[in-house]
């Protein structure tokens, strides 16, 4: 597998349902939505399409069989290879064991905050803390829900189940990812909290610097975008008088 390949989330999860049972595409992408895995994984069906073949030409899925029902297209049924288990061993184990640096949108805003000046971004950061703070009340209701559920109640209607399974309570490991992102919210929602409480009770960044230099910046934006603008039109007016 290329290096490309190794960091697409997509792809893992492709061999992760080859693993549980052969599927077909449709029916990877509905079961994915169904467990609320594109939540944590970005599923689109051009780029599952995409992953698909290129995973079976590396040998790590294979073609099982090919099947049309009434009047629906053709579905092809995929089925994971030795090499594919063993990649998606190997794959989880580093994904598992070894933390990834993960460029945020959000702390590429912050680390380039002095482009706005304090006030504003105290205002915007208010704004997402409010939007944090539904986020977090949101997740939390999803969390409990599901798993207040059998394992019948989230399962499809067309996907069978173990007899032993069928009256179990759905089980946490299934669903560890949510609580991952919502500890992560958390942790962001007391970052954003505190920062706000910094910037407006102790001044910090210092406050005072932190508006001079945007102030600062901002008259020689303006200034030299003045300037441009004088000289756009003074050339214009030029040609005009040449013409």
């Amino acid at each position: 597998m290329s290096p490309k390949m190794l960091t697409n989330p997509l792809a893992l999860a492709v061999l992760a349902l080859c693993f549980e049972r052969p599927m077909h595409p449709y029916e990877m992408a509905a079961t994915l939505k169904r467990r609320q895995k594109h939540e944590s994984i970005k599923l689109r069906y051009g780029s599952l399409y995409t992953v698909i073949e290129l995973m079976t030409s590396r040998g790590l899925i294979r073609s099982k069989e090919t099947s049309r029902g009434g009047k629906r297209p053709e579905r092809t049924v995929y089925a994971l290879t030795p090499a594919g288990r063993d990649l998606l061993r190997s794959w989880m184990r580093h994904l598992l064991a070894e933390p990834a640096k993960e460029f945020s949108q959000f702390e590429a805003a912050l680390c380039l905050l002095p482009v706005l000046p304090p006030d504003e971004a105290v205002a915007l950061l208010c704004d997402r803390r409010s939007r944090l703070e539904e986020k977090l009340m949101h997740m939390r209701a999803e969390l409990q829900d599901i798993l207040g559920k059998t394992f019948a109640e989230v399962a499809g209607a067309d996907e069978e189940l173990p007899a032993p399974l069928l009256g179990l309570k759905f089980p946490a490991i299934l669903v560890v990812e949510n609580e991952y992102r919502l500890t992560l919210v958390k942790a962001e929602l007391d970052f954003v909290t505190e920062l706000v409480r910094r910037i407006t009770e102790q001044g910090w960044g210092p406050a005072s610097l932190w508006r001079d230099m945007q102030a600062s910046c901002e008259r020689e934006y303006q200034r030299e975008n003045d300037a441009a603008t004088q000289e756009t039109a003074s050339t214009a007016g030029s040609s005009m008088e040449v013409g």
